[in-house]
């Protein structure tokens, strides 16, 4: 692998910890990217070519994931970095993990509170429809 990457199996391990991190906070973000990971560029052919070339590759690429807790600038010391790289031939059971993994990590997110924007909506319905009654 590339750089300092971790194994597949250890960014799912440290994935979850993350995950966990952030419940036991009660609050917090985890930023999950994404990327295709080309080690070497592409030699420029001359003449005309198509301008999309590089977006269908001839062959399948590697991917980089990446993870992130998002802490600001002030907490810098506390900011986590995960990131591996998937192989062509293990993308799908990869993604078929991540997403178990990131469904695990969501479970304990609250539902949003959309009773007050409701309550609003009405009230300004209601004030509508009686100006119409009047005029």
């Amino acid at each position: 692998m590339l750089g300092n990457h971790l194994s597949n199996e250890d960014f799912f391990v440290q994935l979850s910890t993350l995950f966990d991190s952030r419940r036991e906070n009660g609050h917090g973000s985890v930023f999950l990217t994404q990327k295709r990971l080309t080690t070497i560029p592409p030699a420029k052919p001359q003449g005309p070519t198509d301008v999309l070339a590089d977006l269908r590759p001839s062959d399948p690429q590697p991917i980089l994931v990446r993870a992130t807790n998002g802490k600001s600038k002030a907490s810098r010391a506390d900011k986590t970095k995960l990131s591996t790289v998937v192989e062509p031939d293990a993308q799908e059971a990869f993604f078929s993990r991540y997403a178990e993994v990131c469904k695990a990590g969501m479970g304990a997110l609250k539902k949003r509170d959309r009773s007050a924007r409701k309550k609003a909506k009405a009230k300004k319905r209601k004030a509508g429809a009686e100006g119409e009654k009047r005029g």
